[in-house]
């Protein structure tokens, strides 16, 4: 398949909340296939569809030596909560401590179009939670307080002044593509 531009902070594509799949067909499967390209080229743990600027219930996570399809993904359960440094792709450079549930129970279609329940413990479930986030048009910097947001919003807006646009190409060394 193929790695796709990454949508960055501004991109209204990324406040919008994501479309339900109403059929897993070949156009969803490449999809799913770009975003784990997309993912693994620009090193990852989560790629939710509106990051590449595509509005559908769609996204992916690999943590903990397991990967995760998630199309029209819903939590069942949440277990606990720790707080961790999170990251996003979309908002390069900025980091902050995020509270999410330890453990998470996913109601979602796999890769193979069958309704499945899939869980996740530690990292795995911070990124499915934060991939399911972006499909509701919530960013992580939304679930943390009002005056470290501003601080990192205006440091991240700072350091990307000269930027003329909400794209971002994920450059892959030569011949590495064919390794994911």
């Amino acid at each position: 398949m193929s790695v796709r531009q990454l949508h960055l902070l501004g991109s209204p594509v990324l406040r919008q909340r994501a479309h339900e799949v109403a059929r897993y067909d070949d156009g969803v499967k490449a999809l799913v296939a770009d975003l784990y390209d997309t993912m693994r080229a620009a090193k990852g743990v989560g790629l939710a569809a509106n990051q590449i600027g595509v509005a559908r219930r769609v996204a992916v996570a690999a943590a903990d030596d397991k990967e995760v399809v998630l199309v029209n993904p819903v939590i069942v359960e949440m277990d606990g909560q720790e707080v961790a440094e999170e990251g996003c792709l979309s908002i390069p450079e900025i980091f902050a401590d995020v509270g999410r549930a330890e453990h998470v129970v996913v109601e979602t279609t796999d890769a193979e179009g069958k309704r499945v329940r899939v869980e996740g413990s530690g990292l795995l479930a911070r990124a499915i939670q934060h991939e399911i986030d972006h499909l509701d048009g919530i960013l992580f910097l939304d679930r943390i307080g009002p005056i470290k947001r501003r601080r990192l919003v205006a440091d991240y807006k700072k350091a990307h002044k000269d930027d003329t646009g909400y794209l971002k190409d994920i450059i892959v060394p030569e011949g590495a593509a064919k390794a994911y």
